[in-house]
């Protein structure tokens, strides 16, 4: 099967290639969500009915209306045997699974006949005349299904592409396994390990895509950069395990006030500086998120705030070309929060423009001699 990037692209290339193989109408895969209890479509392919989407939202069934998700392959599995696949019809009773012992158990679990009666009236409603259902199962758990149709008139699926179906959900989870690690490989790279927000590698990232954007379409870019107080004095006097659990309650604070504008990046740049980047929306309504964050921050039973500047290609802040210009902007405007112990954001850009003493602060040299001076990032 072809190789994919996302989960999604992978479930999307194993059920077109089963769709083939088998010679089905239709395909789709589910997961099985067991903290809803629901089996939820992730992509639908082929031919599809009235209400059906290639990528539906929210397509989901309860997983009890399907109990050999559940009950029937989890004995079948404890008893020794293989999860096999199964053939329903909406013309005639199905062929039941490949072995007699899982065509007993599956006529007890499916009621009178063994036909599931959701999945033969969803056959009827949507014009197939028949489907093949297989488990896919990873690290010897059902992780979901993969399910094939034809359609009404087509030769109904027999024995022999039922063992064919279990083989190629078997492939399937293998794909689809590796697709999760490769995601979870990412996620960890980009993921601050400690409060779950995005490290300072996403933020890079994302921040030269969000100035090329301003750059083309003179979409707004904004940097909001927090420096935690009162963190080594915590460490100091409680314990490096209170620091962090101050760390991870204001990660907290920090993802739900970005959570406030759509699309903004909540993240941890590391020991205790944060910061949120915020893509589209006018700098006077980051001001305010800022301003809220400051007002969260100070609630905070550990610690004593944060200091925080902002600064925005929707202010007065003369052409940002670069990353490193506005996150020099951002600290220089934390570094006179800081150095003022103000309990509200300051702005770059608002106090003079060009002439702003924090825009001066920001564009000149580096002096690594001083008291007065902090080395910016680069």
């Amino acid at each position: 099967m072809a190789a994919a990037h996302t989960p999604r692209d992978s479930a999307h290339a194993a059920a077109q290639g089963v769709r083939q193989a088998l010679g089905g109408s239709f395909a789709a895969i589910s997961k099985w969500e067991r903290e809803l209890g629901k089996l939820r479509v992730l992509v639908n392919v082929g031919e599809l009915a009235a209400g059906e989407e290639e990528f539906p939202d929210d397509e989901s069934y309860p997983v009890h209306e399907f109990p050999e998700i559940v009950s029937f392959l989890h004995e079948q599995w404890v008893g020794g045997g293989e999860p096999s696949a199964w053939v329903e019809t909406a013309e005639e009773p199905h062929d039941g699974p490949v072995s007699a012992a899982a065509a007993r158990r599956r006529d007890e679990v499916a009621g009178e006949g063994g036909a599931n009666p959701q999945r033969v009236a969803a056959l009827r409603r949507r014009g197939r005349g028949c489907c093949v259902v297989a488990p896919i199962v990873l690290h010897g758990r059902a992780w979901g299904e993969l399910y094939v149709a034809r359609r009404t008139g087509e030769p109904v699926f027999g024995r022999p592409d039922a063992d064919f179906a279990s083989v190629l959900a078997a492939v399937t989870a293998a794909g689809i396994a590796q697709t999760e690690r490769l995601a979870e490989v990412r996620r960890l790279a980009f993921t601050d390990s400690l409060t779950g927000l995005a490290n300072r590698r996403a933020v890079d990232m994302r921040l030269d895509e969000a100035l090329e954007l301003h750059r083309r379409d003179e979409v707004v870019v904004s940097l909001v950069v927090c420096d935690l107080n009162g963190l080594k004095r915590v460490n100091d006097s409680r314990g490096h395990a209170v620091g962090d659990r101050l760390l991870e309650r204001f990660g907290s604070v920090l993802s739900l006030c970005g959570a406030m504008l759509p699309g903004m990046l909540a993240a941890r740049l590391g020991g205790d500086e944060f910061c949120l980047l915020a893509v589209g929306p006018p700098a006077d309504e980051v001001v305010k998120v800022a301003g809220e964050l400051c007002d969260r921050a100070g609630e905070l039973d550990l610690g004593e705030g944060v200091a925080v500047g902002v600064a925005s290609t929707g202010d007065p802040i003369g052409p940002v070309h670069s990353a490193r210009r506005l996150f020099r902007l951002a600290d220089a405007a934390q570094y006179k929060a800081k150095a003022a112990r103000s309990g509200e954001p300051v702005v770059a850009g608002r106090h003079g423009g060009k002439d702003d003493p924090v825009v001066r602060l920001a564009d000149a040299p580096d002096r690594r001699s001083g008291p007065e001076r902090r080395r910016f990032r680069r």
